[in-house]
Parts: C-alpha cells; sequence; structure tokens
C-alpha cells in the first residue's frame, strides 16, 4: 500500500495538555501536511484521555496517527508510510564532530574578515584550531562524569591515573582560550603539546593497532561518534597548533 493510493486525510491523535505538549505530536502534524494531507487533530488533554486512547487502540505511545481508516502509528511509523529514513539513536556517526569544525571555521572566517578585511589569513587558522578546543572542551564539560567515563575506555594516561581524565576538557579548555588571545604562550604551547600527543598515541593504539571498535569522547560523553580518523584529528590539530605558537616565539 502506498501513500499515494490513500486518501489525502489523516486523524492525529496527540497530547496536548495545559503542563505538557508532545513535540512528536507536532513533528507528526507538520510533516502530515507537507505530504499534502489535510489532519484532523485530535487533542488528548489529559492523562486519562490519553491512557484511555491507549488503552482502546492497543498502543503504547502517543501519537497516533491513522489514515483512511488504517492506523499508521507513531511519528517514526509515519515517517516510514513515506518513504522516509528513521534516524538510529545508537548508531555511530561523525556528523556531531563534522558540524562542530564546520561552525568554528566559520567562527575562524568571520572573526578573520572583521579584523583583517578577508577570511583566509594565518591569524584565521589559528583562531579556528582555538575555537575549536574551545568547544570541544566546553562539549565534554556538559557532563563531565560521562566524559571521563568514555576518555576511559582508551587513554592511556587516564588508565593510569583517572584524575586525568576530568582535568583533559579544562586543560583543553585552557589552552584553547590562550591560543585564540595569543597570550601566555608558555603555558599553553606545553599543555596543548602534551594533551595533543598523550592524545594521539591512544587513539593510535587503540584504533590502529589494538582494532578496538570504540566511542570517542571528543564531543563529549554521550555521543556516538566512532573512534578513528577524526578523533586523531583534534589530536594532531592542538599539536600543529603548539608547534606553530613555539616557533612563532
Amino acid at each position: 500500500m502506498t501513500a499515494s493510493a490513500e486518501p489525502r486525510v489523516a486523524t492525529l491523535y496527540r497530547m496536548v495538555m495545559p503542563t505538557h505538549i508532545c513535540p512528536f505530536g507536532l513533528k507528526a502534524r507538520d510533516l502530515l501536511r507537507r505530504q499534502g494531507y489535510a489532519v484532523e487533530d485530535k487533542w488528548l488533554t489529559t492523562r486519562e484521555a490519553t491512557d484511555a486512547f491507549k488503552a482502546e487502540h492497543g498502543v503504547k505511545t502517543t501519537p497516533q496517527t491513522f489514515i483512511g481508516g488504517q492506523r499508521i502509528g507513531g511519528y517514526d511509523d509515519v515517517r516510514r508510510f513515506f518513504g522516509k529514513s528513521v534516524p538510529d539513536p545508537k548508531a555511530t556517526s561523525y556528523t556531531p564532530v563534522l558540524a562542530l569544525f564546520a561552525m568554528t571555521a566559520l567562527m575562524a572566517a568571520a572573526a578573520s574578515y572583521g579584523v583583517y578585511g578577508t577570511p583566509l589569513t594565518v591569524r584565521g587558522a589559528e583562531w579556528f584550531i582555538g575555537f575549536s578546543m574551545a568547544v570541544l572542551a566546553l562539549m565534554k564539560l556538559q557532563n563531565i562524569e560521562s566524559f571521563a567515563t568514555m576518555f576511559l575506555n582508551y587513554d592511556l594516561l587516564a588508565r593510569r591515573w583517572v584524575r586525568y581524565s576530568y582535568l583533559y576538557p579544562f586543560a583543553e579548555g585552557l589552552a584553547g582560550v590562550l591560543m585564540i588571545g595569543r597570550v601566555v604562550t608558555w603555558l599553553s604551547v606545553p599543555i596543548a603539546l602534551f594533551i595533543g600527543t598523550v592524545g594521539a598515541v591512544s587513539v593510535v593504539k587503540a584504533v590502529y593497532v589494538d582494532r578496538r571498535e570504540l566511542k570517542c569522547a571528543c564531543v563529549g560523553g554521550g555521543s556516538n561518534v566512532p573512534l578513528g580518523f577524526l578523533s586523531l584529528t583534534e589530536n594532531l590539530m592542538m599539536i600543529a597548533m603548539a608547534i606553530w605558537m613555539a616557533l612563532a616565539l
């Protein structure tokens, strides 16, 4: 059965309460409308009404969509009905790191343009690495316990000295901020060189020597980023920045 064979009217049951409006209900309604369906928007305004609806239709969740008298299901089911992909929350992905690097590159280009009148400068490249380090540290610090737990899976120094897994985000953030301002270079350079080298060696051993399939803690402990090339890139950038700034002293 295809969507094109169905009537262009859909009935949507979703929770709309004074203290809660179901976000998946809003997403389902938006998707149905974008697919050209008129939506009969049925609100479940109390917990009792919601529980009664679930019991009547033998479902565990809302929203629920019906088309032509047939129950399609929840938001993910509606996406499948229209032939759209449904992301797997457990699937590994490089998207978070790529998005972060893209944003910090744009930030560096904007700063370079504002100061020098051109987006492409050596200083802009320095800012890109400094911004990336600072934002990566921020991502880790959102939940430092979760980061530390994931970091201990592969970092060689953290395995010997657990407190290092808690200090790492602060060290990365400090080095990044100091490098952005090109201040206290005598401190930022050794910090970046040290944590970058330890990190690079740890990634190489875990991924390319031991052949382990792990998730990277580079954007925080809750990410599904696989440990590998991009993880190694983070550390190599710190090493390169440290060497560059040391030579510029």
